[in-house]
């Protein structure tokens, strides 16, 4: 539990995950703690807190968190690299962004951040976690000042700039900030720092109040890092969880996947697929091993009402991302990739 002067972390795991979890709360002695978005200042312990801006102070958070543990040498560039490529695949292939912003997400916080529904809801599919979000954002936002400016100017003088701007103590009461900021200051900051409006009103305008996402291959390349399909040419249904019962579907199918579109969705329960009969997850996976994207299968299963039903599901290719460095692709970075990456995820604790 995070406080103004202090951080009392708890837990049981392994060492490595309380370091990350120390991690991104000492990242907040700074944003949150200090650097304070209109909505959480004052907070109001009787009634829901809504702000614009929990993507920039929980999801900055979350990126700086995975970073310092590279920067501290707790992490090498491949676990860092992973970390924050998880985030931006997350939203690029979130069906959420199809229905809310990073903005909107952190108007869902009343409803999603430990608070329970009485009925269900469709949040699954409709909704990214701020956390997420915000570190996706981050971690585009970083790139591009980098790339921008040949790493002139980063993401850590965006931050400098908010603490100089709406950080430091001052409020109308003790312990309070006097200056919580709103999404026109996080849009003004950036103009600052990269000295260039239009480059700022047109990042603000289009990944962080808009739902478009930036070039993450071409700005992660530069770092000699790959942004690429972590299953190429592999064929895929969708992310379906199974549930407690054998081929029982546990969870929302997102819009657009195949198995959404062939009209499955969670709590039926699959019992064929391609003419075969199925009873367990292997047997899924090897019939769709033995088939490519753009195929069309059959499909018998019992729907959740409890009829019997059958369909087609035309396969797709599996777009989930993952980031890997260019040696560990077969590849061979450039004196200038290295030089960037090293500039953005290198060890300083000799420097």
């Amino acid at each position: 539990m995070e406080h103004r002067n202090s951080t009392v972390v708890a837990g049981r795991g392994n060492v490595r995950t309380g370091l990350s979890t120390a991690s991104h709360e000492f990242f907040h002695c700074w944003n949150v703690e200090r650097i304070r978005p209109q909505g959480l200042e004052p907070f109001n312990f009787e009634e829901a807190n809504l702000t614009d801006s929990l993507w920039v102070a929980e999801g900055f958070t979350q990126y700086y968190g995975t970073l310092i543990m590279g920067r501290a040498g707790l992490a090498d560039v491949r676990n860092t690299v992973r970390g924050l490529t998880f985030a931006a695949n997350a939203v690029v292939n979130g069906s959420g962004r199809q229905f809310r912003s990073a903005v909107e997400m952190s108007h869902m916080a009343p409803f999603t951040d430990a608070a329970r529904a009485v009925d269900p809801t469709n949040f699954e599919t409709t909704f990214i976690s701020y956390y997420t979000y915000g570190a996706a954002v981050a971690l585009g936002l970083d790139l591009s000042l980098r790339d921008k400016t040949d790493g002139k100017v980063t993401l850590d003088d965006f931050m400098r700039a908010m603490w100089t701007m709406h950080g430091k103590p001052g409020g109308p009461q003790p312990g309070l900030v006097a200056k919580p900021y709103s999404l026109t200051d996080v849009r003004d900051r950036l103009a600052e720092v990269s000295g260039d409006r239009q480059f700022a009103d047109d990042f603000f305008t289009r990944y962080m109040v808009g739902r478009e996402v930036v070039d993450y291959p071409r700005l992660l390349q530069r770092a000699g890092i790959q942004f690429r399909k972590r299953n190429a040419g592999k064929a895929w249904m969708g992310e379906i969880r199974w549930g407690q019962e054998a081929l029982r579907i546990g969870n929302q199918q997102a819009p657009g996947t195949p198995a959404y579109e062939a009209g499955l969705e969670q709590n039926d329960t699959i019992t064929e697929l391609d003419g075969k009969a199925v009873s367990n997850a292997q047997q899924i996976a090897d019939i769709l091993t033995a088939h490519k994207p753009g195929d069309a299968i059959s499909v018998g299963f019992k729907h959740r009402n409890g009829a019997l039903a059958t369909s087609k599901i035309v396969l797709k290719e599996d777009p989930s991302l993952e980031g890997v460095l260019t040696e560990d692709a077969g590849g061979a970075p450039t004196a200038e990739q290295k030089a960037f990456r090293d500039r953005w995820l290198g060890s300083q604790l000799a420097r």
